[in-house]
């Protein structure tokens, strides 16, 4: 169904995720996670993963979704709108301290292990509002490591993921708020810039944005009551 370029590790998780973050299906539709034994070439066993679902798999709806979520950008409201179908706004609160907010690249990048042994790597981290983490995961690409972090959430039985805060690496890029909407996270937080489109996603599912997270300062772009501080 898809191809990715990842860092090996929580290939599960990244399945799982990316699944149910580009809206293909909900928590209760998987049955099983398993790496594929039907592959010719043995050393690729453990680069491909088989999901089996609890229904049949609407092949029209991977054709929608991704038509709409296009990496060159069909339509912006087209992407828009087709995440309004999978979702619904995210729910109110929590409200998290602006100097809690500041402190969270500082602690993303002190569990970023990989990053450490590499310096190649981008991050998502989910914390609580005090700023305390829950789950962190590095991938060399940054929509990666956010599904990895969604899958491992879900696959545990925890979503969606309102009263959290998402910290990501890097930019804050349209999909990776699409991916935090369909998961419920109310608030997302990157050290570097948002995309335009980013922006008018978060203001249109109720979500608060923040970006250059960085030297002690940041910017809300979205929903600021949140914000406090």
């Amino acid at each position: 169904m898809a191809v990715t370029m990842r860092t090996p590790g929580g290939d599960f998780e990244l399945a799982a995720g990316f699944l149910f973050t580009e809206g293909l299906i909900a928590p209760g539709d998987l049955r099983r996670v398993a790496y594929c034994d039907e592959v010719d070439d043995v050393d690729q066993r453990f680069n491909v993963v088989t999901v089996t679902l609890n229904r049949p798999f609407d092949h029209e709806r991977l054709r929608r979704n991704f038509y709409a979520t296009s990496s060159c950008g069909v339509c912006g409201k087209a992407a828009l709108d087709d995440i309004e179908v999978r979702c619904a706004p995210v729910a109110d609160g929590p409200e998290v301290a602006a100097g809690v907010l500041v402190e969270l690249p500082a602690k993303l990048r002190a569990a970023q292990k990989v990053f450490d042994r590499t310096g190649g790597l981008h991050a998502a981290g989910l914390f609580t509002p005090e700023g305390e983490l829950v789950s962190l995961r590095e991938d060399v690409g940054r929509h990666n490591a956010v599904d990895k972090v969604v899958g491992e959430r879900m696959l545990a039985g925890d979503v969606p993921l309102a009263g959290t805060v998402l910290q990501v690496s890097g930019r804050a890029s349209f999909e990776i708020v699409q991916k935090a909407a369909v998961a419920g996270i109310p608030v997302v937080s990157a050290v570097s810039a948002p995309s335009s489109l980013a922006v008018e996603a978060a203001e249109r599912f109720g979500m608060t944005l923040v970006g250059f997270v960085r030297d002690g300062g940041c910017n809300v772009y979205s929903r600021p009551e949140r914000v406090i501080g």
